[in-house]
């Protein structure tokens, strides 16, 4: 009854239980969605989202935001399918892929901790730039030929359907998530968030802490620009376009409030699983996988929607307790001197 409790009281409970019923609808629909090998598609395929949305979760919770990550993604593939194409090792590619996602980082870090430039416009900035960017570095053109052995590895099967670059992405997410739950360094996160003069009070280092956070959103970016780049098999320019606004509604559909300091890591790994299985949801159902991105788009007005009712209804539910409490503690001065 307790564990019960704990969970209807957690933030991704949400996320989970409209999972749930997701999956439980479209198998209603098509029975051959509730198929072990459909729905660990679902999970493998969710892979890069899982990333990115974790990526860009440490930047909202701290109330911040981050569009360039789809275009950090792309640069990132860009220079690492380079490398493999070209004869170098999967090492180098991995770490020049970090490289780039921690510089992107670094600079949004500075521009919106030091420089205070409102983060959606500074972002905005760094994404045009560094798009331009890999048209510049590829010339253009798409990056193929790249070895077998690494496109390969994206459909390695640990057990049954489940592949490894989804169980260790999984693991990874469960580490970050416990770290930013349950250590004092890692709960600085949603303490900037929550109330930034407040976490500064107390000595935390805010500038400090937002830097981390889009040097995290950077690497987690470029990781997910790794997995991309094993699974489809070849980089074009326009790799990552778009990619930032479902990892934002994976975010916010897994718990985590666009004003920071509220929500988990997991939450935004069980919305990235949703936001993912769109595609898969639609063919299923009998729609075209053209209605991804309007109903990507209709998800996040209505979740945003429904969170800011919420949260204004909350607020005002706070003020009436507060209210109510001021009053009854001055009739009860009154009646006392009375």
């Amino acid at each position: 009854m307790k564990a019960l409790k704990r969970f209807t009281k957690a933030r991704e409970a949400g996320s989970i239980i409209f999972l749930v019923l997701l999956v439980l609808l479209v198998g209603s629909l098509n029975p051959a969605f509730l198929a072990p090998a459909s729905l660990l598609s679902c999970l493998n395929d969710s892979v890069v989202f899982t990333l990115l949305a974790v990526g860009i979760a440490f930047v909202i919770l701290t109330g911040e935001i981050d569009v360039s990550i789809g275009a950090t993604m792309g640069m990132s593939a860009a220079v690492a399918a380079t490398i493999l194409r070209d004869g170098g090792s999967w090492m180098t590619a991995f770490f020049m892929a970090i490289i780039v996602g921690t510089v992107v980082g670094l600079i949004n870090g500075w521009g919106v901790s030091i420089m205070r430039i409102p983060s959606l416009i500074f972002t905005l900035g760094v994404n045009g730039l560094t798009r331009g960017m890999i048209y510049v570095y590829t010339t253009g053109a798409w990056v193929e030929n790249l070895p077998g052995s690494f496109t390969k590895l994206a459909n390695v099967k640990l057990v049954g359907h489940l592949t490894v670059f989804y169980a260790v992405t999984f693991a990874g997410v469960l580490a970050a998530n416990y770290v930013t739950n349950h250590t004092k360094h890692g709960r600085y996160f949603t303490a900037v968030g929550d109330n930034i003069s407040g976490a500064a009070l107390v000595g935390i280092p805010t500038t400090g802490t937002k830097i981390t956070a889009y040097v995290l959103c950077g690497i987690f970016a470029a990781l997910a620009g790794m997995a991309y780049t094993s699974r489809i098999g070849f980089v074009t320019p326009t790799a990552g376009n778009g990619y930032e606004m479902k990892a934002i509604a994976a975010c916010v559909l897994g718990g985590i409030a666009l004003t920071g300091g509220q929500g988990t890591l997991l939450g935004a790994a069980i919305g990235a699983i949703i936001m993912s299985s769109i595609s898969r949801i639609l063919v299923f159902m009998g729609f075209s996988s053209d209605y991804d991105n309007t109903l990507t788009g209709i998800m996040l007005i209505v979740i945003v929607v429904v969170t800011t009712v919420m949260q204004n209804r909350e607020i005002i539910r706070n003020h009436h307790e507060i209210l109510l409490a001021r009053t009854s503690e001055e009739l009860k001065t009154v009646q006392e001197g009375a």
